[in-house]
């Protein structure tokens, strides 16, 4: 068994955590599936993450960690394009048209999507090889937030980065461990952020003029049993959905509660992100991973590490571009 990261967990490199971390007999009921949980994808990824729906383009981004892959998702055709990044890629967001921006071992860059370029932009991190970008987003001014992870599964050692619309970045948190999801409120005062071995998301008070935040206090506490947090989306209400690392289930939380208030049961022990989209961005789409898991556990649910679409009953919300 590894420490505890690793994106919730052990499995440091991948920033998640390792199977035999948390009691697999407690969730029992991994054969069960939400009704409205359908395959899209059956890519048995390593460690699949980071979801985003471009709604300019109507496709969906996603990403293959450990295995260097850039996904574009066609749900109008069913088609799945995999672009090879060349280096561990930790997110990736809309930018302009036949672009995105991503986060990946070595600093924020672009990917051309027509000719698989991968552009290094901006490596705050540049002196520090130990470390590697993982999973961010942007915010409503079309700032691009991303944070690191220690490859050498040491605590505390990782940030949280802010690429300006100027190109610049910016460190806007240090000490943390596992930095995971990140999202902001439909005012834009507020930002929600996961650390994932802390087993909290935290919220601050956002100022959008400057991008600064401040006030971090607790807006939901974890329980360990859940599972651990990792990649986060937020709905039309202002409620947060959770990939949780361990618990066979993307969890909606209230974060003014604190209250976890619907689940959706997946076929994956290792839940790793949510992020809604479709027409009308009622789609949940959710990634999973296969990390950590041995050849019992594969043979137990065969389609982890794919790619899924749920029916949640709720709206989710247009997720911000790069404005660079």
């Amino acid at each position: 068994m590894q420490g505890v990261l690793a994106g919730g967990a052990g499995l440091w490199a991948g920033g998640r955590a390792r199977a035999d971390d948390l009691d697999f007999e407690l969730f029992k009921a991994e054969s069960a599936m939400d009704e409205s949980v359908e395959l899209l994808v059956d890519s048995k990824c390593v460690l699949g993450e980071g979801p985003v729906w471009d709604a300019q383009s109507q496709l969906l981004y996603w990403i293959n960690i450990l295995e260097h892959e850039l996904h574009v998702y066609d749900p109008a055709t069913g088609k799945d394009r995999n672009i090879p990044i060349g280096q561990i890629i930790g997110t990736v967001v809309p930018w302009k048209p036949g672009k995105v921006m991503v986060a990946v071992h070595h600093g924020f860059a672009s990917v051309d999507l027509e000719t698989e370029v991968l552009t290094i932009i901006n490596d705050p991190e540049v002196d520090d090889p130990s470390t590697r970008f993982n999973d961010g987003k942007c915010d409503p001014a079309g700032r691009f937030w991303a944070g690191t992870v220690s490859l050498d599964e040491v605590k505390e050692t990782s940030s949280l980065y802010r690429l300006d619309p100027d190109l610049s970045a910016h460190k806007m948190l240090n000490k943390l461990t596992v930095s995971n999801g990140i999202v902001w409120t439909r005012d834009a005062k507020t930002m929600y952020f996961i650390d994932t071995p802390t087993f909290e998301i935290a919220a601050f008070d956002y100022d959008v003029e400057t991008g600064e935040i401040s006030n971090r206090r607790v807006a939901v506490s974890i329980p360990k049993e859940v599972g651990y947090p990792d990649g986060m989306a937020i709905d039309a209400e202002d409620k947060l959905w959770v990939g949780h690392w361990g618990g066979w289930h993307a969890v909606r939380w209230d974060p003014l509660t604190g209250k976890m208030i619907q689940t959706i049961k997946m076929p994956a022990y290792a839940v790793t992100a949510c992020a809604f989209g479709g027409p009308d961005l009622e789609d949940l789409y959710i990634t999973t991973a296969t990390a950590g898991l041995n050849e019992v556990d594969r043979a137990r649910q065969p389609h982890a590490g794919g790619l899924f679409r749920a029916r949640p009953g709720v709206k989710g919300v247009k997720s911000p571009a790069f404005a660079g």
